[in-house]
């Protein structure tokens, strides 16, 4: 989905700043309801089945949430990456080329959302591991794009711009196994790892995400592709869930 998304670059097409913004706040939207409706409510009902305490099983999730949120943080401390408008972050790259500096950044951002769909499945319920990658693959395609005519932005061709797009949507599966082979190995840990992925979601939503979707005064249409893309989400939840 995220090669779909960036398939326009390869025929000349551009989009505007306000769409972009309204489609990153759709791609939000998306990650937000699947942190809650996908994520954290069967992290609770997981906890709550296996230590017979409601607040026991609110404890486990809000470590789980924090857990996932302060793993993201370091990621995003100790590799280097550079983003377009903010520019590098941080370890020191070396000799690292700039683009390489750029395909980490997505990978910190990506690795979450695969990890996430790989533990939905590792649940056991194929109808919640499918929502879940629906919902995801929909909110890549937005994401896709945006880097493609990023890309397209600062210098590369059309060819270029693509592949590299497409390369960045690849961390995800692997994400995928890995979040799907640690709760196949370890069961007990289902609700951690639920709710570690919500955690890690929700920071990029709010570090990565909203803000660049309000940098340049947008904020309008992207709260409109929010509220659009967790209804949607919701929705495709409650119906595949």
């Amino acid at each position: 989905m995220t090669g779909v998304g960036a398939l326009p670059v390869l025929f000349g097409r551009s989009i505007s700043r306000q769409t972009s913004d309204a489609l990153l706040g759709f791609a939000a939207g998306v990650m937000l309801s699947a942190s809650f409706f996908s994520l954290i409510l069967p992290a609770i009902e997981a906890a709550e089945l296996a230590s017979g305490s409601t607040f026991g099983a609110a404890l486990i999730a809000a470590g789980g949430i924090v857990l996932g949120a302060i793993a993201v943080a370091a990621m995003n401390e100790m590799l280097p990456h550079e983003h377009f408008i903010e520019g590098r972050e941080g370890a020191d790259p070396g000799a690292l080329a700039r683009i390489w500096l750029f395909v980490l950044a997505i990978t910190i951002h990506n690795f979450p959302e695969g990890m996430a769909v790989g533990i939905g499945f590792g649940t056991g319920e194929i109808s919640h591991g499918m929502s879940l990658a629906i919902g995801i693959g929909l909110q890549n395609a937005p994401e896709g794009l945006a880097v493609a005519v990023a890309l397209r932005g600062q210098g590369y061709d059309r060819r270029r711009a693509f592949v590299i797009a497409l390369l960045t949507g690849l961390v995800e599966p692997i994400g995928g196994l890995l979040g799907a082979g640690a709760m196949t190995l370890a069961a007990p840990l289902l609700p951690w790892g639920l709710a570690f992925a919500a955690g890690a979601m929700l920071y990029v939503i709010s570090h990565e995400i909203i803000p660049e979707t309000h940098r340049h005064g947008h904020q309008n249409r992207a709260t409109a592709g929010l509220t659009l893309g967790l209804v949607l989400m919701m929705i495709l939840d409650v119906t595949l869930g």
